[in-house]
C-alpha cells in the first residue's frame, strides 16, 4: 500500500515527487513511455527561473529527477495500462501485469501537442519545429517563420512570434480562419503576418536545422516551397487523459477538471501539470502545480488519519 503515486515524470510529476518526498510519504513516481515529458524533447530552455544562462530541458528533467530520488522518490518505469478510481484505495495497472494500491493518486500525465505527422517534423523537432511559441520564438530573432493553424492558438502564436520575427506566415488548409473574431482581427491588422489559404504543409525542410517547407494547395494540388527558419505547429493539444475517462470529471476537450487548487471530484485524486491546464501549458506553472498537487496530498492523508 502506498501513500503517494504519481503518474507522469514531466515537470509536473518531478515536483510533486519532491515535496512529498520531503514530508516523508515515500512516492512513487510512474515514469511513463515518455520519461522527462515534453521538456525532454526540447532543447535549450530560456524561461525556467534560477538558471540565467538558460539549460537544456533534459538536463532540468535529469536535476529534478536526482533531486527527487535524494529525499527518497522511488522510480517505476512503463505505461499505465489500467487505473480503478472508484473505490478507495486506489489501484494502477503497469504494463497489464504489476498492479498497485494507493492512498492517493496524482494524475500528472500531461497533454501532447497535436502534430502535422509528415517527413521531417519528428527529425527535426527542437531543430525548428516547435509547439510553443512563448517557450522557443526568442530564438528566432530577426528570422522569417511559418505558423500551421487557424484556431485562437495559431493567431496568438503568430502575434507573439512577430516581437522577434521580421515575417510570419500562417499556412492553413481552408480560406477561412477557426480564431475568435477578436484573434483574426489581431492577427490580420499585424504587418508583419501574412495568410498562405488552402494549404497544407506537405514536408519540413533542412539537414539539421529546418530551412523549409514545401506546400500544397488542397484546391490546385500543386505545390511549392517557402524558406523558413522555423515551423510552428499549432493544431491543438490532447490531454492524455484516456484512462480517466468516465472516473474523474473533465471538460468537452478532456482536459481534467479541478478546484480548491489541484482537487478533482474524486476524494484523494489531485491533478497537476498540462494534464488540467489548457491555458497557460509553461514548464514553471506544471512545476508550480506540481507542488500543489503535493499539498493537497500531504494535507488529505492528515485529515484521514
Amino acid at each position: 500500500m502506498r501513500n503517494v503515486v504519481i503518474l507522469g515524470s514531466g515537470l509536473a510529476g518531478l515536483t510533486a515527487a519532491i515535496y512529498t518526498a520531503r514530508a516523508n510519504l515515500s512516492p512513487l513516481l510512474v515514469e511513463g513511455a515518455q520519461a522527462g515529458g515534453q521538456l525532454s524533447l526540447t532543447t535549450e530552455v530560456e524561461n525556467y527561473p534560477g538558471f540565467p544562462k538558460g539549460i537544456m530541458g533534459p538536463q532540468l528533467i535529469q536535476d529534478m529527477r536526482a533531486q527527487a530520488a535524494r529525499f527518497g522518490t522511488e522510480y517505476l518505469s512503463g505505461d499505465v495500462s489500467a487505473a480503478d478510481l472508484k473505490r478507495s484505495p486506489f489501484t494502477v495497472t503497469i504494463e497489464g501485469e504489476q498492479t498497485i494500491e494507493t492512498k492517493t493518486l496524482i494524475i500528472a500525465t500531461g497533454a501532447s501537442a497535436i502534430m502535422l505527422g509528415v517527413p521531417g517534423e519528428a527529425r527535426l523537432m527542437g531543430h525548428g519545429v516547435s509547439t510553443c511559441a512563448t517557450c522557443d520564438g526568442y530564438f528566432f530573432r530577426g528570422k522569417e517563420l511559418v505558423v500551421v493553424g487557424g484556431g485562437d492558438s495559431a493567431m496568438e502564436e503568430s502575434t507573439f512570434l512577430t516581437k522577434f520575427a521580421t515575417r510570419v506566415s500562417v499556412a492553413h488548409r481552408r480560406d477561412t480562419l477557426r480564431a475568435s473574431k477578436i484573434m483574426q482581427d489581431r492577427a490580420s491588422k499585424n504587418e508583419k503576418i501574412t495568410f498562405i489559404w488552402n494549404s497544407v504543409v506537405e514536408e519540413v525542410l533542412g539537414g539539421s536545422v529546418v530551412t523549409g517547407v514545401r506546400l500544397r494547395n488542397v484546391a490546385s494540388g500543386e505545390t511549392s516551397e517557402l524558406k523558413t527558419a522555423g515551423l510552428f505547429v499549432a493544431i491543438g493539444h490532447t490531454p492524455n487523459t484516456g484512462l480517466f475517462m468516465g472516473q474523474v470529471e473533465m471538460d468537452a476537450k478532456g482536459y481534467i477538471l479541478t478546484k480548491n487548487g489541484t482537487h478533482t471530484n474524486v476524494p484523494g485524486v489531485f491533478a497537476a501539470g498540462d494534464v488540467q491546464d489548457p491555458k497557460y501549458r509553461q514548464a514553471v506553472t506544471a512545476a508550480g502545480s506540481g507542488c500543489m498537487a503535493a499539498i493537497d496530498a500531504e494535507r488529505f492523508l492528515e485529515g484521514h488519519g
